[in-house]
């Protein structure tokens, strides 16, 4: 439970970051950046203390991080510039989590108690209460529609790549292996940056293509501008979401059903809240407030109901 505590707080400021530099540079080219950067970082440590890319669950971690890294991350990024950080949190994760639980109790067995399942929706009512747009919340209907879209196709992802996680750590038990969550996190961080790799190299031609000469100049030095206010942001947005936080959610779910995980970790969006307020001088409301005691009282009782 502790794990996916630390995950939420570290998501939090992983979106802040992850908002900021998506709006910087486009969230295609900031999700690639800051998953080859914590690749690098988790790669030191699983090469140095761990097993590397050895293991029995290796292609099972590679195919959760495709899942989750990849398409999930990658659709969050698309999300965030068009939603913004705060409402982009509240659909994925408010879809995530029963996504995750209803897919591993199709396809692992696994299965909550009416208390765990009754606490997790009280948690996710409470982000639902904090984070629902009001009449104040100005977009156009492409950005509403895209970034809906966007946002599903990440609570897909996300759920479906931390079932594979599960599925990996039955597969590791079965062997009489171990692997720590740091080198897990190595493994899954893997297929989610070969995914991005590839998301960015399609839009990097697409711009190619239909540019001109001197129009790639002038983008050549507008990116070298943009960098140069950016790169604090994607390095806190790797440390904080795909390094530490990714390890803490494998850490998670090596012990814990991901339905329990997961609305614990949906608690990310009421976490933001001070952090927006620190980052960006945005005020909570208070329904903001009172959907935040809400999701933290179905989030103890959750805990209290291990």
């Amino acid at each position: 439970m502790l794990a996916a505590f630390l995950t939420t707080v570290l998501f939090s400021i992983s979106a802040v970051c992850g908002h900021r530099s998506a709006k910087l540079i486009g969230g295609t080219e900031a999700n690639f950046w800051r998953a080859a950067l914590a690749t690098l970082l988790l790669a030191a440590w699983s090469h140095t203390f761990g097993k590397g890319l050895a293991g029995a669950a290796f292609p099972a971690f590679v195919a959760s991080g495709i899942l989750g890294i990849g398409i999930g991350d990658v659709a969050f990024f698309q999300a965030l510039p068009r939603l913004g950080a705060r409402l982009s949190l509240l659909l994925v994760q408010c879809l995530t989590a029963p996504l995750g639980a209803l897919i591993e109790w199709l396809w692992l067995g696994t299965t909550l108690t009416l208390w765990q399942v009754l606490f997790g929706l009280t948690t996710l009512a409470g982000v639902g209460i904090v984070l629902a747009p009001g009449e104040h919340l100005k977009l156009t209907r492409r950005e509403l529609t895209l970034g809906t879209l966007f946002g599903v196709i990440a609570a897909l992802g996300g759920a479906g790549g931390a079932v594979f996680s599960r599925k990996a750590y039955f597969t590791v038990r079965a062997s009489g292996e171990h692997i720590d969550p740091v080198n897990a996190g190595y493994q899954r961080m893997l297929g989610g940056l070969m995914l991005a790799g590839i998301c960015l190299l399609v839009v990097k031609r697409r711009e190619f293509r239909i540019q001109t000469r001197s129009q790639r100049d002038l983008a050549v030095e507008a990116s070298r501008k943009k960098w140069r206010g950016v790169w604090l942001w994607i390095v806190l947005n790797a440390l904080a979401g795909q390094t530490v936080g990714v390890s803490c959610l494998q850490w998670a779910l090596q012990t814990t059903p991901a339905g329990v995980v997961l609305p614990i970790v949906a608690m990310a969006p009421i976490v933001v809240i001070p952090i927006t307020l620190l980052v960006e001088g945005d005020h909570p409301s208070l329904r903001s407030l009172i959907g935040g005691a809400i999701a933290v009282a179905g989030v103890s009782a959750l805990a209290l109901s291990r």
